[in-house]
């Protein structure tokens, strides 16, 4: 993976870094990475994450999921960190929908919301009787996932589909799904221990529908290894660590915005993974970055004048595959589109990644790029991996504590007092609502 950070120096944008000042913030770099890999030696809550690429069994996987095989479509049921480090891998390698996707790899749909109506399209869309169904549960109570999975297992009953023979349960050791796998001889994966759901893209909880679709599994894991390799105690020598500090940096000298701009379609779904990652990691104690979501070059329509000419508040992130298959522009005699023909798609996206990075520029906005071989599985692992270690650094930079979620955690105590699961003083605050309705 490469990053350049050039046009985040203070030379080049406000806010920016000056060179001594990236000089100074290495030695903090030296002292967070010594404490990362402490934590990784000793497998501590959180730091488990970043020795995945050598503890996830692919062998396992690709076992598990061998009953399902012979899917049509998968569905993955599951929120947050248990669905979009699926779909993210999934849309990456191709084959998130049916749309422009391999023909030997059945699309993934994914229930991450309990939204009826979406659910009820979901479910009309699948061909039930050959559909895997991955859900994905660390305790195996969540309720949005849990809720949804019981809407698939009776929509498949109700169509004659043994449900028990197209499922694979990913879980935690104890709990209800749990139960349920041994119960029904389920096929059943563990989540690892240790490692928050956001930061388990590159374990069974992410890797379980690219596997049936058949993507290599050993690949990503070997994607992710590269990366963890690169780890050091500089950031001028680590890619990762000079994306996560660097963009530290600059949150400390305004940027509290970080906007994600990937110039491929198949990372779309990036940009949504890499939003929880960095919005539930980092927003403690009144700091953090705020991610936003785009997608180059479209969002260049719609999103750019906001970045080059608004509030001097944003980080722009542009990431993009150095090697990508083309498709070429066909030749026209039409006035004033002559120009474009003989030449690519794919130089035209260039084109639009290069104008969008020196418009920031010419503008002083600060902006980085990140840049990765190709979009095969080894780039893919090694792109998802690099950004959780980027994280975990920004994290001990901020001080903040990157792996725990206590505001995600009053919302679900709230929820579940409200429909009768408990008593959570939480959901008392619901009845304490402010109301001023305008009819």
């Amino acid at each position: 993976m490469h990053v350049d950070i050039g046009n985040a120096l203070a030379s080049e944008a406000d806010p920016g870094i000056g060179r001594d000042a990236l000089e100074r913030l290495d030695e903090d770099v030296a002292r967070a990475h010594e404490r990362i890999a402490a934590g990784r030696a000793d497998s501590e809550f959180g730091y488990a994450s970043l020795n995945l690429p050598e503890r996830t069994d692919a062998a396992a996987i690709e076992s598990a999921v061998e009953p399902v095989a012979d899917a049509e479509a998968i569905l993955t049921v599951g929120i947050g960190g248990s669905a979009l480090g699926a779909a993210t891998v999934s849309q990456a390698l191709g084959g998130l929908n049916a749309d422009g996707n391999r023909a030997d790899a059945p699309p993934l749909y994914v229930l991450d919301n309990v939204d009826p109506a979406a659910v009820r399209e979901t479910l009309a869309d699948l061909p039930l009787d050959n559909t895997a169904v991955n859900v994905v549960s660390r305790s195996g109570t969540t309720a949005e996932t849990l809720s949804n999975f019981l809407v698939v297992r009776d929509a498949m009953e109700s169509a004659g589909v043994d449900w028990t023979e197209r499922t694979v349960v990913t879980t935690g050791e104890e709990g209800p799904l749990r139960d349920l796998a041994d119960r029904h001889d389920m096929p059943a994966l563990d989540v690892p221990e240790g490692v928050p759901g956001r930061f388990s893209a590159l374990s069974p909880v992410g890797l379980v529908p690219a596997a049936i679709q058949g993507h290599d599994i050993e690949g990503l894991l070997a994607g992710g290894q590269v990366a963890a390799d690169s780890l050091s105690d500089s950031l001028f020598s680590c890619p990762a660590y000079a994306y996560g500090a660097v963009s530290y940096a600059l949150a400390q000298r305004g940027a509290s915005i970080n906007a994600v701009l990937p110039y491929a379609e198949r990372l779309e779904y990036f940009a949504e993974w890499f939003a929880q990652l960095w919005a539930e990691s980092l927003g403690k104690e009144g700091v953090g970055q705020t991610p936003a979501r785009a997608l180059g070059a479209t969002d260049q329509h719609s999103q750019l004048q906001l970045y080059r000419a608004g509030p001097r508040d944003k980080l722009v992130t542009m990431v993009r595959p150095r090697e990508r298959a083309d498709r070429e522009i066909p030749e026209t005699d039409v006035e004033g589109l002559s120009y474009l023909g003989g030449s690519t798609l794919g130089e035209l996206l260039d084109a639009e990644f290069e104008a969008t990075e020196a418009s920031l520029a010419a503008a002083g906005r600060p902006s980085v790029r990140i840049e990765i071989d190709r979009l095969d599985a080894r780039g893919v692992g090694e792109l998802l991996y690099a950004m959780e270690a980027a994280c975990i650094l920004y994290g001990e930079l901020a001080n903040v504590e990157t792996f725990t979620q206590p505001a995600v955690e009053w919302g679900k105590k709230a929820a579940r007092g409200l429909l009768g699961g408990g008593e959570f003083a939480e959901a008392d605050a619901v009845a304490e609502k402010t109301e001023l309705v305008i009819d």
